[in-house]
């Protein structure tokens, strides 16, 4: 499904027209011109990149997926790669939507690779800053930026709770709750890595984008810009910063498992030495041949004082060594 929007001398004046009626609003002076493509097939492209001229590579990068996060720069058109992400609590999963934005003089294309990437919000953004549509297409972009920014911040919020979930549950001899730390350790981890390629080249993204070579933003938005470019090396910052907590976490979890580890064989060879005693003692008095107090009483006595005794003292060392 396709969305459009139309502003006229810096006002919100057609929305959801047909694509049909690009080329002739965008004739008429002082109009910008939005356009949403979600999943568009090939022939879509192509057909938009014989009506705007747009470079045969960045439609390349635009149907490619995978794309690395990068503004490229063309005669004609400014091509703008990033990812919307959300992160799910339950899994520890962190969930990618490319999108692909073409930045024109009076016009903003920008191409969803699926749906999962709320585009609702954006236009919602844009209705909350409807003072900023006077400056046309930098309005726009600014508007898709704070919101896929926004979407970093708060998915780097969310997994420093989750790493602080672990966090409780580290010390727990449970086994369920050592199965659940390994399991989402992990799975934390390779969302943080993801995450890091996201939010990383944001920041070379937007300084690019304020550069004022490439005559995208003015004086009146430049601000608002700086905020967005703010909020990314806050998020950069933070996403590197969980990095290293989710490894001091593994390498913990490691120490943890390797010290529990040395304790149950401490307290096995312990209870084997113990158990060792009586086996010893009643294997030497199983003799067939005469000792010291053979076929008696006082042989018996004996060797089941020796057996406790001896036993007993172990246990009490021990104890004392912190074996047991």
């Amino acid at each position: 499904m396709a969305h459009t929007r139309l502003y006229a001398s810096g006002k919100l004046a057609l929305e959801d027209f047909p694509l049909a009626e690009i080329s002739e609003h965008l004739e008429k002076p002082d109009t910008v011109v939005w356009l949403d493509l979600c999943r568009p097939t090939s022939e879509e492209l192509r057909g938009l990149s014989d009506e705007f001229g747009l470079h045969r590579l960045a439609v390349e990068d635009a149907t490619h997926e995978h794309q690395r996060p990068k503004v490229d720069r063309y005669d004609s058109h400014l091509f703008l790669s990033s990812y919307g992400v959300r992160f799910d609590p339950v899994s520890g999963e962190l969930i990618r939507s490319e999108i692909a934005v073409f930045v024109m003089p009076r016009a903003l294309i920008t191409v969803r690779k699926d749906e999962g990437f709320d585009i609702n919000a954006v236009t919602q953004r844009w209705d909350d800053s409807a003072e900023l549509a006077g400056s046309g297409v930098a309005f726009l972009l600014y508007g898709l930026l704070d919101v896929v920014v926004d979407g970093h911040f708060d998915a780097v919020q969310e997994l420093d709770d989750a790493i602080e979930g672990i966090e409780e549950f580290l010390f727990d001899d449970r086994r369920e709750h050592i199965q659940t730390v390994q399991r989402l350790s992990f799975q934390l981890r390779r969302s943080v890595v993801l995450l890091r390629r996201v939010v990383l080249p944001m920041r070379e993204v937007v300084n690019s984008l304020m550069r004022r070579d490439l005559h995208v933003m003015d004086d009146e938005i430049a601000p608002y810009y700086q905020d967005v470019y703010d909020h990314v090396l806050r998020a950069t910052e933070w996403t590197e910063s969980l990095r290293d907590l989710i490894s001091s976490i593994l390498e913990t979890n490691i120490t943890i498992q390797s010290n529990r580890m040395n304790l149950i064989m401490k307290k096995v060879t312990s209870w084997a030495a113990i158990i060792a005693v009586p086996t010893a003692i009643t294997g030497f008095y199983g003799q067939n041949l005469p000792y010291p107090g053979f076929a008696t009483d006082a042989g018996l006595a004996t060797s089941c004082g020796l057996i406790v005794g001896i036993a007993v003292a172990l246990y009490v060392a021990f104890r004392r060594w912190d074996w047991l």
